[in-house]
């Protein structure tokens, strides 16, 4: 970068999980970040998420791990149900010995919490600006850096760009122009206090269960004062992508078959948020130039293995780790970063998809899906969840 460049900030279009967690990245390496948010607040819906050891190495290359443990509820286990009979499929482990495997432990979180944090330190940072109120529409560059249109016409300099700005990315469609898959699953997500959950419910584990074309989650959240409900099924009707309040005749309608421990789930809130959901095929190109995408908008994926805000943060420490490896040059940067996330991305949307298909078995399938785990030891679940969960900042940059 010249001296000019070097003048000007870094932008980063969406200020969600993927956006700040890539302004933290570049922040710590010293450059100037102005992040373009186009709600008018910065902040956070939905209700819980799931976070592998990989989101907690990733945490502590970008400063904030020590925050995160602190809001974090860490599980006793993993543990999967039959939907229809209530058997028990599987079990994991995921105290002491899985932190001793992977060096991190595995818990869950509300998604407001975690984004708070990030969003406490960027503020806490110094060299991050926030614009709000401002949607990205499109973008140009040239030899000296980026220029950014926004919905009020207003244009916005940076000397790089980083496209954060989610699954129906502005950038993504400008640069890239591919559909998205819209998968015809529908997803309901909602949050219950303590005192209305089941108390017969009210482990301390990531629980599933799963049923033909349908599956139910629960687990613990802000200490287990409240509960994350979220339940999956394949949709009767045409889906468009979207995000809409939920009915609660229709989720019902979907569950008649389950037993009905797992059923009493959906009747307990009083509102839902209904996500028809997509992903996209994966890509082998989202760097352009001094433009490079950022977890959903490069690599959007479906939420059977609980990695979407995973991936996003490994792809921020990534980032700021190619940034360090290429003396801050940024298009030979963003390049390194790309071809270290792309092959490990697109692995994770198509085993998404798999798992997908997993839980939601019907007939001899889902006696074949039952008796993949009998008898399975700790150890052999780890071993298979060795690709996902083994990610080290330190070697985020291997080929």
């Amino acid at each position: 970068m010249n001296a000019a460049s070097l003048a000007l900030p870094v932008l980063v279009a969406g200020g969600g999980i993927g956006g700040l967690a890539a302004a933290l990245a570049l922040s710590r390496f010293g450059l100037p970040v102005t992040v373009l948010e186009q709600s008018p607040h910065i902040g956070e819906i939905g209700a819980g998420i799931q976070l592998g050891p990989n989101a907690f190495a990733a945490f502590d290359a970008l400063g904030v791990g020590a925050r995160m443990r602190e809001l974090a509820v860490y599980t006793d286990e993993l543990v999967m149900h039959d939907a229809l009979d209530a058997s028990l499929v599987g079990r994991i482990p995921a105290g002491a010995a899985l932190r001793e495997r992977f060096g991190n432990p595995y818990a869950v979180i509300h998604r407001a919490d975690l984004h708070l944090a990030l969003f406490d330190a960027a503020r806490a940072s110094g060299r991050i600006g926030f614009l709000t109120s401002t949607q990205v529409q499109s973008m140009a560059q040239d030899a000296a850096g980026v220029s950014v249109q926004d919905a009020n016409g207003a244009t916005h300099r940076g000397s790089a760009l980083i496209g954060a700005d989610g699954v129906k990315s502005a950038l993504r469609a400008q640069l890239v122009g591919d559909p998205a898959r819209v998968s015809g699953h529908v997803v309901y997500r909602a949050v219950v206090e303590r005192q209305e959950f089941p108390a017969d419910l009210r482990w301390n584990a990531a629980s599933i269960w799963v049923g033909p074309n349908c599956h139910l989650v629960h687990y613990p959240l802000r200490g287990g004062e409240q509960y994350n409900v979220v339940v999956t099924f394949h949709s009767r009707e045409v889906e468009e992508w979207g995000v809409r309040e939920g009915s609660r005749a229709e989720v019902q309608s979907y569950f008649e078959g389950v037993c009905p421990r797992a059923r009493q789930l959906i009747d307990l809130p009083r509102s839902w948020k209904r996500w028809a959901t997509a992903d996209r095929e994966p890509i082998a190109q989202w760097t352009f130039g001094r433009c490079t995408l950022l977890g959903d908008a490069a690599h959007p994926m479906l939420q059977y293995l609980a990695q979407g805000a995973c991936m996003a943060l490994e792809d921020a420490v990534t980032l700021g780790e190619a940034l360090r490896a290429n003396d801050g040059d940024v298009t030979r940067a963003f390049s390194h970063y790309e071809r270290s996330r792309v092959t490990r991305t697109a692995r994770v949307v198509l085993a998404t998809r798999e798992m997908g298909r997993i839980y939601h078995a019907k007939g001899v399938e889902r006696l074949v899906r039952n008796s993949l785990w009998t008898g399975r030891t700790p150890q052999r679940f780890y071993d298979a969840l060795e690709w996902l969960y083994g990610w080290r900042a330190e070697r985020c940059l291997a080929p």
